[in-house]
């Protein structure tokens, strides 16, 4: 198994994509090329592997990465199965480097869970775009997801009626018209109000469906698109 790491100066942040950029490339030349432009600046380890085989066996159980790799690769694990092992993990994103597809292997990609296809032979620069684009991509999503949990946390305090007359107050409602939903009284809105802003921790009623909106998205994120070239 070829391995190799490379860590650059400022080491603080790669953590945050759970700290690496692995390359699964059999061809030594390509694998070598795109580990320097890599490994060369930015907030980066790098390791570089021979084969699906040899990074599942190093790597395969270990916390997540940028991973690019050969769709055609030796050994008993191919591309198809490679990308089939990480589709469902959100902590790796998959980038597919190909020279000649078929329609059955281009659809089985387009449907995999990979963020990109890469065309063979590589260009390093190309790579290094993507992999700083993805970077990019990450940082904006886990700043998102942050906010949701933060946001979910902050409303979890709330009471069964409660968050029955947030979802209203969401809705739009007036606490005469929330009152009457619910069969309250207005002055009982008016007290179980004073309550919401209080267990969320919210200034105003703007910041407090700020929260309400935020928490929503966390149920429905999308998927991840397909997209071509760097």
């Amino acid at each position: 198994m070829l391995f190799a790491v490379a860590r650059s100066r400022q080491g603080q942040g790669v953590s945050d994509f759970a700290g690496h950029i692995h390359l699964v490339l059999p061809d030594p030349t390509e694998r070598a090329a795109c580990f320097r432009a890599l490994a060369g600046g930015g907030e980066r380890i790098v390791r570089s592997f021979a084969s699906a085989d040899a990074w599942l066996e190093a790597e395969g159980d270990s916390g997540g990465a940028i991973l690019l790799f050969r769709w055609h690769q030796p050994g008993r694990i191919d591309g198809a199965a490679l990308l089939d092992r990480v589709a469902a993990r959100d902590d790796i994103a998959a980038f597919v480097v190909a020279e000649q597809l078929s329609i059955a292997e281009s659809r089985v990609i387009l449907r995999g869970g990979a963020r990109d296809l890469l065309p063979a032979p590589l260009d390093p620069r190309v790579v290094c775009r993507a992999v700083d684009a993805e970077l990019g991509d990450w940082t904006a999503r886990q700043a998102a997801r942050t906010r949701r949990c933060e946001a979910a946390a902050r409303l979890a305090a709330l009471t069964p009626r409660e968050r029955d007359i947030l979802a209203a107050i969401a809705a739009g409602l007036g606490n005469k018209a929330i009152a009457r939903q619910l069969a309250l009284s207005p002055r009982t809105i008016e007290v179980h109000r004073a309550n919401i802003m209080r267990r969320a921790g919210a200034g105003n009623v703007a910041e407090l469906l700020r929260l309400q909106f935020t928490a929503e998205q966390a149920r429905g994120a999308a998927g991840n698109p397909v997209h071509y070239g760097a």
